[in-house]
């Protein structure tokens, strides 16, 4: 995590306040907000949680009016934190922005807001820098921390007596997304998909930290689905994927699990949200590839049997398989590619490039 370096850097006496959950708090960040209540997906899900949004970011910037930090650094969250940017730099408070909104793919406008707010961009794609760049941001290629991790070394016998898994069968894993409103929206299709494949797969949903396994429970009675702990050692071990569009997607690709990537959002929301997308593809791994090398199946075009058939070219030995395969080691090789700070981690360079404007 980003705090520990920092501490490393600047001295243990370093406070940290902001916006988080319960990893920062564990590292010793004081949380004035609780990121889970502005983490709202979507046009229509934002409009119905506008009033708890403005609330917790008027408290944000009121703490720091009174303890006027040395240093702000924003991650990802744009509608957020551009806005809570404009604030921070008008009390005179350095801001580092660690983890760029996807502004080369909608809302371009929001450069201008970078530009007079931001003091670093640090990004976590190749491509992100060059973009930037050329708009007069001062931006820095970091690496992503996804590509500094190891493989899991879980054994996928040891995974599968913990989980109760058949390790006879070939697995299939279900990462529908990491909110309530996704999961509501990507699981049933998923499901229904795993209903019509052949009973000789098992089926793995790794359960993000944001959600209650208890309810995750709940929307899984009566299927064929196993709730896993270990989102990573589930896709090492899986033999495919069906992937909710999103970093999941940059995590399967880097562990190099065949796929299909997927995601469907309100009716409102994709109507209005398609006419300002400025991007041919929609997953990560395929923004880093620059041309599509995993299927996309979004809004529409997700049902059960779009699934189906792509799995079915993906899980049999094959051209379909070894040539995503190819394409997924290549992608994951533009990843681990970076030029400035060598030997260093993404987040050890990020806390380098933050740190040195405090020093400033």
């Amino acid at each position: 995590m980003l705090i520990p370096e920092l501490r490393k850097l600047l001295g243990d006496g370093t406070q940290f306040f902001g916006v988080g959950g319960e990893r920062m708090r564990s590292a010793g960040c004081e949380i004035v907000v609780d990121s889970a209540k502005v983490a709202a997906v979507g046009i229509t899900e934002v409009i119905k949680h506008i009033a708890t949004i403005y609330r917790e970011f008027f408290r944000m910037v009121s703490r720091a009016r009174e303890r006027r930090p040395d240093l702000a650094i924003l991650i990802d969250c744009p509608d957020f934190n551009l806005r809570l940017a404009q604030k921070l730099h008008g009390l005179g408070v350095p801001v580092v922005y660690f983890v760029s909104p996807q502004l080369w793919a909608w809302k371009q406008r929001r450069i201008r807001r970078v530009k007079s707010f931001v003091d670093r961009m640090l990004v976590i794609f190749p491509f992100e820098e060059r973009y930037y760049r050329e708009r007069g941001v001062a931006a820095e290629y970091v690496g992503h921390p996804l590509a500094d991790l190891s493989l899991p070394s879980v054994a996928r016998e040891s995974f599968a007596q913990e989980h109760r898994l058949d390790p006879a069968k070939q697995w299939i894993a279900l990462l529908p997304g990491s909110r309530r409103k996704e999961l509501l929206l990507n699981l049933p299709v998923m499901l229904e998909a795993a209903k019509q494949l052949d009973e000789e797969y098992e089926y793995l949903l790794p359960v993000a930290t944001t959600l209650s396994p208890e309810w995750v429970a709940q929307q899984t009675s009566g299927s064929r689905v196993h709730l896993v702990d270990d989102v990573r050692a589930a896709l090492l071990h899986s033999r495919a994927a069906v992937v909710a569009s999103g970093t999941a997607t940059v995590e399967a690709g880097l562990i190099g699990t065949p796929f299909v990537i997927v995601y469907r959002v309100s009716r409102l929301t994709y109507e209005i949200g398609r006419r300002l997308v400025k991007v041919k593809n929609y997953g990560m791994i395929n923004l880093i590839a620059e041309r599509e090398i995993v299927p996309e199946l979004i809004q529409n075009d997700f049902t059960a049997e779009n699934v189906v058939s792509h799995l079915r070219r993906l899980i049999p030995e094959g051209n379909a398989r070894a040539e995503m395969l190819h394409n997924l080691r290549q992608a994951g090789e533009k990843l681990h590619s970076v030029p400035t700070f060598a030997g260093r981690t993404a987040i050890e360079r990020a806390a380098q490039a933050a740190a040195e404007l405090v020093s400033r």
